[in-house]
């Protein structure tokens, strides 16, 4: 296939182009660059596909002509930075998605892969969420994913097949980090300060994922028959890698022993789920998850010696989205609509 990758740049992005480059896909790369000034390591040899400079509100249906995929990424990436700036989220997460969709029809593109987000069950109970569950978004980013896929889900028809993936908490190292995911962020702590210092008491569930196994995910969906992953949702995952917090800071200990584990309270943050990923697992042909959070605290434990990571690059705000934004904001290197100035 000939695909376009948006949010190509970032943390799954700069690792998902060079696999479907590899899998024979012809691929090109689209991504807005808000995160650019992050890069924590080299790899290599790897090839990297042609990327081009754009916002995903600015795009027209001329420029998706000869494509037959996208896969989407190109959102504001998580629940503190939907908070920034809720009407942008929206403009961006939301409308700028269903707005990129419509393009895509237009220009007959016929395959789209959606990366939604299992933080749309959002406040759940012990029991596992299913993709027939109902949804129960908490923040804005959330609320956008479920729109978004309402939305997608009622244009779809024989000339365009979107498909939903409800990624887990991903993890595991990518030259564009992201510090600000869990077991990331306490495994970063862990190297830097000695310590595994949660914000919260511990008990809410997460469900994680590695970033390979989110990268299998969509090459397995870009392959998988029509039929199969026509409008459909797969949570992307695996049964035993649903934790409480407090159990991803015990494995984060063992990778890095000796460090001190402080448990923080109950606060604001009421979100907690569980989640089944028997569909994806049992219907999506190829896919299963290959590595688990053990796996992936000793991978960043490797990383972490090989470069010598520092406390000041740990701290550096390009690995921390929030923060990345803020700073562009403030430096009117952004205007008040998240387009460059």
């Amino acid at each position: 296939m000939r695909v376009l990758v948006t949010g190509a740049d970032g943390y799954i992005g700069v690792l998902l182009g060079p696999l479907l480059l590899e899998r024979g896909h012809d691929v090109v790369g689209l991504d807005t660059g808000f995160y650019r000034d992050g890069w924590l390591y080299n790899i290599g040899s790897v090839r990297f596909p042609p990327c081009v400079s754009k916002d995903i509100r600015q795009i027209v249906a001329a420029d998706l002509k000869g494509f037959d995929a996208v896969v989407h990424m190109a959102e504001l990436s998580n629940d503190p930075l939907g908070q920034l700036n809720p009407r942008v989220t929206y403009d961006i997460n939301h409308e700028g998605t269903v707005q990129l969709a419509r393009r895509c029809k237009e220009a007959g593109v016929s395959r789209f892969v959606y990366t939604s987000s299992c933080s749309v069950y959002g406040l759940g109970s012990d029991e596992y969420k299913t993709e027939e569950s109902e949804t129960n978004p908490q923040t804005e980013y959330a609320k956008c994913k479920v729109l978004v896929e309402r939305d997608l889900s009622r244009m779809a028809d024989d000339d365009f097949s979107p498909t939903f993936l409800r990624n887990a908490t991903g993890y595991g190292p990518s030259p564009r980090m992201r510090f600000d995911l869990v077991l990331n962020n306490l495994s970063g702590l862990a190297w830097t300060t000695g310590q595994i210092r949660m914000t919260s008491d511990g008990t809410p569930w997460r469900p994680l994922v590695h970033v390979l196994d989110i990268c299998d995910a969509i090459a397995f969906s870009l392959a998988a028959p029509r039929e199969i992953v026509h409008n459909q949702v797969f949570n992307v995952g695996d049964n035993s890698e649903n934790y409480r917090i407090k159990e991803i800071a015990d494995i984060v200990s063992r990778v890095f022993p000796g460090c001190e584990v402080t448990l923080g309270i109950a606060h604001g943050d009421t979100r907690t789920y569980r989640v089944s990923f028997d569909k994806i697992n049992t219907r999506l042909p190829g896919f299963r998850c290959r590595r688990n959070a053990l796996k992936g605290a000793t991978e960043l434990r490797e990383l972490f010696e090989r470069i010598g990571l520092s406390r000041d690059t740990f701290e550096f705000r390009a690995f921390t989205r929030l923060r990345q934004l803020e700073y562009l904001i403030k430096t009117r290197q952004l205007d008040e609509h998240f387009f460059w100035s």
